[in-house]
């Protein structure tokens, strides 16, 4: 047996990498559908403006709306054509049996103005889907920020220990980046979910002074906005929305990779809700949903590079770089899909694990309050001979052993160091910054 050519085919890893319902757009029954709702909005325009007789326009709309075509029969003349509109323009005007309206089906449009319009309208169900995932996963993160605000946490950099943090604060800046997502997409889905209408060379030819207003009606009809232009080389509207897609699949990926590390042997500060199995250890529980965001973030990401090179689309239209939106773009949108429907069932199951995070600050041996103790030997001598003073403590403790507060309450038996150590106290404003996350998520 063969593996299917994307995941998201697979009837073995579908459900792995789940997209939900985002799957259902991308099929060649779902592209068909959409297609046909564009020609009929095309020919109920014309009907109304007289660009084509009312009644063929309104026996045109009716039959799109009735008749299915069978994708599988649009693929002979898709390898010919190189776009699969001829071939559905041909079956359309069979399967309505009636030549005298068929005749003015798909009047004076180019393949380029059905298909892009067509994925305009599946791409406006894709960012509603993933709009739905994104809030709830924000609720989720929302409430950890609000319930452990003040919950101290070793913070790392560069993987080594740092200065304390909260793991509400973690929360937040896991959630930071989708709620900016959030709050720019009604700005997205207004200037990039486009209808694509201007004929062969993009300049309406067929229709003439009446371009604009069919443009305007067919946008209206459809829910679209009207871009008032050709858009047939200029691939910026599709390259935003594929941008904010795997903008917001890296910030999921972030969480995947930051709970992966998290939740591994030795750490334990999180546990996850559902975890997986091995085939052979049976100790294991394994970050398997972490996993996916991370690789969908990846494959979204190498989607997004190659889609920004098809970007450079040649003279007034360009088949290469069109052939290759629909090979990457699919597959960065599912993608996404699945980051977000992954993290949506992940973030609520996510625990915190107080113990494991108080044995990171035993093990730490004082280091994470290197930083505060220097800045506090500060009030007592100048800020150059503190800082030099505290890594020589520092280097003491990692040679020799114990603990920092010790070896500095030696080194300074008059300096009161009480302000110094001890997690709760040293977290700064990251409480403050988890709680202000919280309002914003809950009020976005």
């Amino acid at each position: 047996m063969l593996m299917a050519g994307s995941v998201h085919d697979s009837q073995i890893y579908h459900k792995l990498f789940d997209a939900g319902e985002a799957s259902k757009l991308f099929t060649d029954s779902a592209e068909v559908r959409a297609m046909l709702i564009v020609e009929g909005a095309l020919a109920k325009a014309q009907g109304e403006l007289g660009i084509i007789p009312e009644l063929s326009a309104k026996a045109i709309h009716r039959a799109t709306l009735e008749i299915p075509l069978d994708p599988g029969a649009l693929g002979q003349a898709a390898a010919v054509n190189g776009v699969p509109v001829p071939g559905l323009v041909s079956a359309f005007r069979d399967a309505m049996q009636a030549p005298e309206h068929a005749q003015y089906f798909h009047w004076g449009a180019t393949s380029q103005d059905i298909i892009d319009t067509g994925l305009m309208l599946r791409l406006r169900q894709l960012l509603g889907l993933v709009e739905g995932a994104v809030r709830e996963t924000l609720s989720a993160l929302a409430g950890l920020a609000e319930a452990h605000a003040e919950l101290p946490m070793a913070g790392r950099t560069y993987g080594q220990y740092a200065t304390p943090v909260s793991f509400g604060s973690v929360a937040a800046q896991w959630g930071q980046p989708l709620l900016s997502c959030l709050k720019e997409l009604d700005d997205l889905k207004r200037t990039s979910l486009l209808i694509s209408l201007s004929g062969a060379a993009g300049t309406g030819s067929i229709w003439g002074a009446q371009t604009p207003a069919l443009r305007a009606a067919v946008a209206a009809g459809l829910g679209l906005s009207d871009p008032g232009r050709s858009w047939h080389a200029d691939r910026g509207p599709l390259l935003k929305v594929a941008d904010w897609l795997t903008r917001l699949a890296t910030a999921l990926g972030k969480i995947g990779e930051d709970v992966t590390l998290m939740v591994q042997s030795g750490v334990g500060e999180v546990r996850l809700g559902t975890a997986g199995g091995s085939s052979t250890m049976p100790q294991k529980q394994n970050p398997v949903q972490p996993s996916v965001l991370v690789a969908a973030a990846r494959q979204s990401i190498a989607a997004q590079s190659a889609l920004q090179g098809a970007g450079l689309a040649r003279q007034q239209r360009d088949g290469a770089a069109w052939f290759t939106e629909w090979m990457v773009l699919p597959q960065l949108c599912l993608a996404a899909a699945c980051a977000a429907e992954t993290a949506r069932r992940m973030v609520p199951g996510l625990e915190p694990q107080p113990d494991a995070m108080q044995a990171a600050f035993d093990q730490s041996q004082g280091l994470m309050q290197a930083e505060t103790l220097s800045f506090h030997l500060s009030a007592h001598m100048p800020r150059p001979e503190a800082q030099a003073a505290v890594k020589r403590l520092c280097r003491t403790v990692i040679e020799r052993g114990g603990h920092l507060r010790d070896a500095a309450a030696t080194a300074y038996p008059d300096i009161d160091l009480a302000p110094v150590f001890g997690a709760s106290g040293q977290l700064g404003d990251g409480p403050e910054q988890a709680r202000a996350f919280a309002a914003a998520a809950r009020a976005v």
